[in-house]
Order: C-alpha cells, then structure tokens, then sequence
C-alpha cells in the first residue's frame, strides 16, 4: 500500500485527508441518526399521558428537553400547552428547525468531500500528465520519469473516485435519513398538541 501511494505522489495526500475526514463523519453520522436515538417511539404517548395525569408542568418539560431531539420538540409544545393551538404550533415548528439543523451537521462537509474528491484526482491527472511531457528530452525519454508520471496520473484519478463514490452514496442516504426523522418527529409533535389541545377543549 506504502509503494502505491508512493506511486501516487504528493497529491494523493489531498484526497487520502479527504477520506479520512469523509470516513469520521459517516462513522459519526451512522451513530448519531439512529431512531431510537432521535425519534423514540411512544414519546408522545407517555407526554400525552404525562399532560393527563399532572398537567404541563415544567418538570415534564425538563425531562423531554433532556431524553431526545424528539424530547426537544415535544417540550417546546408542552412548554406553550396552556396557550393557543397557533403558538403552540408556532413554538414546536421553531424548536424544529433548530433540532433539524443540528441533524444535517457535518453533511454539508461530506457532500462537498463527494464531489471535490474526483477534482482532487483530476488535479492529480494533471499534474501526472506534466511529469510525462516533462520526461521528453533532446535525448529521448526518460522511462522512470514517465512511468511515474502514468502512476500519478492513474492513481490520483482512481483513488479520487475511490473516495468520492462512498461519500455520494452516504451523504445521500443521511439526508433522506434526515427527511425521515424530521417527518417522524412532525407526526408525533402533530398528535401531542392534537391531545393537548383536546384535553384544554374537554376541560
């Protein structure tokens, strides 16, 4: 592996750093964006059930804030139970889009790692291509110089796409993961001020 990358050249190391920071961020990600970790099922129901048996009190408000992003959600509409549908509504959507940023962090960086790492590789072919021209001479050619011009050519290039394929297909699949839980937790919030509000109506 040493000798390929060897083989490669100084630009390699560009996209070998891409790679790297691309591999943490999918790792962190897939253990992150796990349902049970963002979205736990039943957390309305027991908030329903909470709201029912003691009211929207601040200690069930706490406790959602610190269980889940769900949690967060579902504490911004418990927090405004006792006001209006609208700005209960108002203050869940709110509290929404901050937990939604906080889902697409780092995907950002890996959807650009997707699609700089083949310009990397490019930026490799180039330079490879110039290590070729500069193997002709008067004299002829130098053959080690022009063999390691192709490598850094080749390798730059596969390795660019190596790395970009992965990122592409990962980035894709967290932001449909995303979606996901944002609509999953929009349900949930949906049925708590549904139930909130019927219970103030009831009352």
């Amino acid at each position: 592996m040493w000798a390929i990358i060897e083989a490669a050249g100084w630009p390699i190391w560009t996209i070998i750093t891409a790679s790297v920071i691309s591999l943490a961020i999918i790792l962190e990600r897939l253990f992150t964006l796990r349902a049970s970790r963002i979205a736990p099922a039943g957390l309305a129901d027991d908030a329903i059930a909470a709201c029912r048996a003691s009211g929207p009190s601040e200690a069930l408000v706490q406790q959602l804030a610190a269980h889940s992003p769900l949690g967060r959600v579902l504490s911004a509409g418990v927090r405004n139970a006792l006001r209006s549908r609208e700005v209960m509504k108002e203050a869940i959507e709110d509290e929404g889009r901050l937990v939604g940023h906080e889902l697409e962090r780092y995907l950002t960086t890996l959807g650009t790692i997707a699609a700089m790492s083949p310009l990397l590789g490019l930026l490799g072919t180039v330079i490879g291509m110039i290590e070729i021209f500069g193997s002709q001479s008067p004299t002829g050619t130098n053959p080690q110089q022009l063999a390691h011009g192709i490598s850094v050519a080749l390798y730059n290039t596969a390795f660019g796409l190596i790395v970009a394929i992965p990122s592409m297909i990962f980035y894709r699949y967290f932001r449909a993961r995303v979606d996901s839980l944002l609509v999953e937790m929009e349900a949930q919030a949906i049925r708590l001020v549904e139930a909130v509000q019927g219970l103030r109506s009831g009352g």
